[in-house]
């Protein structure tokens, strides 16, 4: 039996939020949220609210490894729902670890962490984002640059965008600025990329 793509999308988050986990800043990081979860049950009690042993799967006559597995992943989505470490849209899910980086940091990270820069291709998906940056109080690049046409821009494996939602008379870098930030009100605008952003990334 293989992990489901859901699953698997959990588990790079949690490893995204590790550093945060080894810190002690897990608990009370982000204001609790009902989110109800896609796998399985949890409980709502303090003495839960921490990342779930994810070690020593050990199989036994109550269930297999990987059916263990499972239901461990599903307690630990809950419990970043409930801390809204995560926020979900499209299919997507969304996540930072609080830190900032420039643009090509942003994407390195992202992509160690097994996911990618944040990408809004609907509203759904921008408010997704815009959660972690009206919390922090601070910009974030987006998973969009500049193309060969100065002033147009596309994602970052060349296609066009499908939405779009920049603040009044942007962008108006004039092929001087190739990123994308987005503001606290979740609109866009063109930005150079040597910026120090936080680091939302997508799974």
């Amino acid at each position: 039996m293989m992990l489901s793509p859901q699953l698997h999308k959990i588990l790079a988050v949690a490893f995204f939020l590790l550093p945060l986990c080894a810190q002690g800043k897990l608990a009370g990081f982000l204001p609790s949220f009902p989110f109800k979860p896609l796998f399985g049950g949890r409980s709502n009690s303090a003495e839960e609210q921490q990342i779930p042993d994810l070690t020593a799967l050990a199989g036994n006559e109550h269930g297999d490894p990987i059916h263990q597995l499972e239901y461990r992943i599903s307690r630990l989505e809950g419990v970043l729902r409930l801390n809204k470490m995560i926020t979900e849209s499209g299919g997507k899910i969304f996540s930072t670890n609080g830190k900032k980086a420039d643009f090509d940091g942003t994407v390195e990270k992202c992509k160690e962490a097994g996911g990618s820069i944040a990408t809004p291709k609907s509203p759904g998906e921008n408010d997704a984002i815009l959660y972690f940056v009206k919390y922090f109080n601070t910009y974030a690049y987006l998973g969009i640059k500049q193309s060969l046409i100065p002033g147009r821009f596309q994602l970052l494996n060349g296609a066009q965008l499908s939405y779009t939602n920049w603040y009044p008379n942007e962008p108006s870098g004039k092929g001087e600025e190739e990123c994308v930030e987005m503001y606290t009100d979740g609109t866009w605008n063109d930005k150079k990329c040597n910026k120090n952003h936080l680091i939302v990334c997508q799974f």
